[in-house]
């Protein structure tokens, strides 16, 4: 298929189906609490709200509260677009892609807070410098399960990183992999996205006086990361682009379908962790995608 015709599917993609991800998890977790739930579709809706009202802006804000959540939002579609989808490749990817990712999504997350300090409000810049601690240690470990994945496919490009062997290895990638999606998207154990109390909360301080179009591109965004880090996990962990096309896609929906029933489950029977436990769950995560790491370098020599 030519750019032409690939790029505009690929973005139709990632673009119209990220919001159906969070209605998925949102419904899941009103099916275990045995409650109605909102809408599957509700996302949608509240973009299509909030891109009709107007811009609360503070006087002390600067254009790059209004330009900073422009920048994340292209960053993070710009990364789910290096991504290769099983069989049909990437669109954009080139060698050392990888690379690329880790530092658009770098980008996105500096850009957030740049939005959020450009308010001068102490409560915001408290939610920054604990995101920005968090962070510290989930880079670490998506570091290091990109780099068991280049050593197992001795390439950097996502293309061929992306078509693992299942094993001991795969499994530990998984587990470090969805810890680090759990709180790179800031959901409970880490963060919960539905909280508003003063004292607990990460992400949403650092959005709370975004309005209007500029907080409807932070929230598509944002459910763009979480479909783009469900995509990289069942790609890093099964043999996705082995796969003919039919099987491979079958496979894929799937193992996204199963993440988003695993971030369910999470939320629905596990509470939120106390602020000195977060750094230990990261530490884990990272210990595992090392482990990861050590596996796919030992089983190469070998």
């Amino acid at each position: 298929m030519s750019l032409l015709w690939d790029l505009p599917l690929r973005l139709a993609f990632w673009l119209l189906l990220a919001p159906l991800v969070p209605g998925l998890i949102n419904r899941i977790k009103a099916w275990v609490a045995g409650r109605r739930g909102p809408p599957l579709l509700q996302l949608y809706y509240d973009l299509a709200r909030l891109w009709r009202k107007q811009v609360v802006m503070s006087s002390l804000a600067s254009p790059g509260f209004i330009l900073g959540p422009a920048v994340a939002w292209v960053a993070v579609v710009v990364a789910a677009l290096l991504l290769p989808l099983g069989p049909a490749g990437t669109v954009l990817g080139f060698s050392g892609d990888a690379l690329a990712l880790v530092y658009l999504l770098a980008l996105a997350r500096f850009a957030t807070a740049w939005a959020a300090m450009e308010t001068g409000s102490a409560f915001e810049g408290m939610g920054v410098v604990r995101e920005v601690s968090f962070a510290v240690l989930a880079e670490g470990s998506i570091l290091s399960a990109l780099l068991a994945l280049g050593v197992q496919s001795h390439s950097l490009a996502l293309n061929q990183m992306l078509a693992p062997t299942v094993g001991t290895g795969s499994a530990l990638l998984a587990a470090g992999l969805f810890t680090v999606l759990l709180a790179e998207n800031c959901r409970v154990p880490f963060d919960d996205p539905n909280t508003h109390l003063e004292l607990t909360m990460i992400h949403e301080v650092m959005v709370l006086d975004h309005s209007g179009p500029p907080l409807a591109a932070i929230l598509h965004g944002a459910s763009v990361k979480l479909l783009l880090f469900s995509v990289l996990l069942v790609q890093a962990v099964l043999p996705v682009a082995n796969l003919p096309a039919p099987a491979a896609a079958a496979l894929l929906a799937g193992g996204v379908l199963g993440v988003v029933v695993g971030i369910g489950l999470v939320e629905s029977l596990i509470a939120r962790l106390a602020f000195r436990k977060v750094p230990l769950l990261l530490t884990t995560a990272f210990l595992l995608c090392l482990f990861a790491l050590l596996v796919a370098w030992k089983g190469g020599a070998g």
